[in-house]
């Protein structure tokens, strides 16, 4: 993945996240330019176009959430969302510590970081079994699965048209 395509879909991408992008998506095997395509897409609007890689809201509202592992105080705050997919809770910072190799338990500031950022959406986008639905050009359904619902849609699907345009992807 070159900088001139990345920047044709994220023209705000930060020039230290080229690399650990295209890096990340091998190690993933996000590979087709469908698959490619919908991944920098959802990066570009969960990160802001790599501009944030911490969660902007304090994490509180995470607090005792059980079903993300968070079952000491502090943790909400602790393990808010971080990396280019906003990976929440300790329970997830434990799965994704395990399979990047990082200690993400005591350094979740490691997600911050272009590598971690990038390694831990690429994880996820994997965990997920997304590739299989940018195949499909099922790019709702990814962002169900990475959001929960639709929000910000409609800043996703250009994103994703861009992202397409600029990888060459046919209908």
């Amino acid at each position: 993945m070159t900088t001139e395509t990345i920047l044709k879909i994220m023209p705000h991408c930060r020039p230290e996240f080229v690399a650990p992008l295209s890096d990340a998506m091998t190690e993933f095997s996000i590979f087709t330019q469908r698959q490619q395509a919908a991944f920098l897409a959802q990066v570009a609007h969960e990160s802001g176009e790599t501009r944030y890689t911490l969660e902007l809201a304090t994490g509180i509202a995470y607090e005792g959430r059980l079903d993300l592992g968070n079952d000491r105080p502090g943790d909400g705050v602790h393990y808010k969302g971080r990396g280019l997919l906003q990976i929440t809770g300790k329970a997830n910072y434990a799965t994704f510590g395990k399979a990047l190799n990082l200690d993400l338990l005591t350094h979740p500031e490691l997600l911050e970081a272009p590598a971690g950022a990038c390694r831990s959406a690429a994880y996820f986008w994997h965990l997920h079994g997304l590739n299989e639905l940018a195949d499909a050009d099922l790019f709702g359904s990814i962002t169900k699965r990475i959001n929960g619902g639709f929000n910000g849609i409609d800043s996703r699907l250009h994103y994703w048209l861009a992202a397409r345009a600029a990888l060459g992807v046919t209908p």
